[in-house]
């Protein structure tokens, strides 16, 4: 039977009493909220037939870019194309089981064309509107995202039940595309109607990082800890954030112990989780920091990840982890997974940016940590016009960005780094803690003389 959800949207179940269930589904997903995945199992309890739910199913765990999780994920199709062949179900849930195929085959380019297609039919679709807005983030699609909330714009006015994460969702694309007031004003109002927003709570942080503005930023978060309590690992990335102000106000030891307490209080091997600490643990050895063991913990959890070659932007991280704590072994084996990958290149999306330019990248993180600079440089700065593909923020690649600067700064190539700090601060309208730290050390050497690093990555005697 055919029923109406919390959007308004049609969904095929055999007993309305259970939209109930898949209506805490959808918002949990908006909201990043760690009781998603118990919505979704409930619901499919209820409904072990509802196609939709277990093509949402098999669409989560593709979100996780974790190998194993393809096979749940093929499952989850299987599942729902039988469900739909005994219990025709409507263009919408059509839609997200064909997306799931696309994605399984390797075009989550085809997945996002499909969401937009529901969306051209139910704009008020605010399911979609999220799953659209999860893929185009993982494929570094900033312009997409933008572009597909500003059509939809009219229809989320304050009477739709989803208008406040509809904002903070737009306020994230309009910071990714430098639009920083109106990014802060979207975030703002969206957060007054939908408290729990994490998302949008962080799209506001993003401004406050970009914008050089890290105690207003700390100021904000403040007091707010009810929009990402709740959440799922989402919680350790704002933390993360939280500690980036800390950072660039040069206040170390508290970088410490969020990193400690919250960043990596457990012991994830979430890519997104491993992203945050080895960035954290990157930007402290920038600025001369001494790190202790930390980067053990990661490297022991991102070896066994090293055959995942899901996204680029997970394997990048996993090799900061890997170099950081000179696993050299599980580094070259986590290369050459990514060589494999330029024979799928063809059939499939995230094999193509893995092959460029995710292993230029790897391969200048290499170069870094054996201190040969120039070609750390070299690799680095020849992927950078590619990395947005990779996935991913602004603030969270910044950490290349900092290392093709950092490689260019101990190759001694002085004009080459002055390019790249002009670069950043133009994109970002100010000048940071660590460019600040950069211009000094190019005033004060007119041409930088090469120089070494006592750290696996080198990072110390810079800064």
């Amino acid at each position: 039977m055919t029923f109406e959800d919390l959007f308004g949207c049609d969904v095929t179940v055999s007993d309305k009493g259970s939209i109930t269930s898949w209506n805490e589904t959808m918002m949990g997903f908006l909201a990043h909220s760690a009781s998603t995945a118990d919505a979704l199992g409930k619901t499919l309890k209820l409904e072990p037939d509802f196609a939709l739910a277990h093509a949402c199913r098999g669409l989560f765990s593709m979100l996780l870019a974790r190998r194993e999780l393809s096979t749940v994920a093929q499952e989850a199709h299987t599942k729902a194309d039988n469900c739909r062949l005994i219990n025709p179900v409507s263009f919408r849930e059509n839609c997200f089981i064909d997306a799931l195929k696309a994605w399984l085959t390797g075009n989550p380019s085809r997945s996002v064309k499909l969401m937009e297609q529901i969306l051209s039919k139910s704009p008020h679709d605010a399911m979609a509107m999220k799953m659209s807005q999860a893929i185009r983030f993982m494929l570094g699609d900033g312009p997409g995202m933008r572009r597909s909330l500003e059509r939809i714009s009219k229809v989320y006015s304050e009477g739709h039940e989803a208008s406040g994460y509809f904002k903070g969702c737009h306020a994230f694309a309009l910071e990714e595309a430098g639009e920083y007031r109106l990014a802060e004003a979207a975030g703002r109002e969206g957060l007054e109607l939908a408290p729990d927003d994490a998302w949008g709570l962080h799209a506001v942080a993003h401004v406050y990082d970009m914008t050089g503005r890290a105690q207003d930023g700390l100021n904000w978060l403040s007091g707010k800890e009810i929009a990402w309590q709740h959440c799922n690992n989402f919680r350790y990335h704002v933390w993360w954030h939280i500690a980036l102000m800390h950072l660039d106000l040069g206040e170390y030891d508290k970088v410490f112990e969020l990193y400690d307490t919250e960043i990596r209080l457990d012991k994830t091997d979430d890519y997104r989780d491993i992203a945050n600490a080895t960035s954290i643990l990157m930007r402290l050895e920038f600025d001369g920091v001494n790190v202790g063991e930390r980067w053990e913990e990661l490297a022991e959890l991102a070896a066994s990840r090293t055959e995942d070659n899901c996204l680029a932007f997970a394997d990048l991280h996993y090799m900061l982890a890997l170099c950081g704590a000179g696993e050299n072994k599980a580094a070259s084996s986590l290369v050459g997974n990514m060589e494999g990958c330029h024979k799928h290149r063809d059939s499939c999306e995230m094999s193509s940016i893995i092959s460029h330019p995710g292993l230029l990248a790897a391969k200048g993180l290499e170069a870094y940590r054996d201190q040969d600079f120039e070609l750390a440089y070299s690799d680095l700065s020849n992927a950078r016009a590619d990395m947005v593909k990779i996935g991913g923020s602004h603030a969270q690649r910044d950490i290349f960005e900092r290392m093709t600067i950092e490689s260019a700064l101990r190759a001694g190539l002085g004009s080459q780094a002055r390019i790249l700090l002009r670069e950043r601060d133009l994109h970002r309208g100010h000048r940071d803690g660590y460019s600040e730290a950069r211009w000094q050390i190019l005033d004060l050497k007119a041409a930088p003389q090469k120089v070494s690093g006592n750290s696996n990555f080198a990072a110390t005697d810079v800064a």
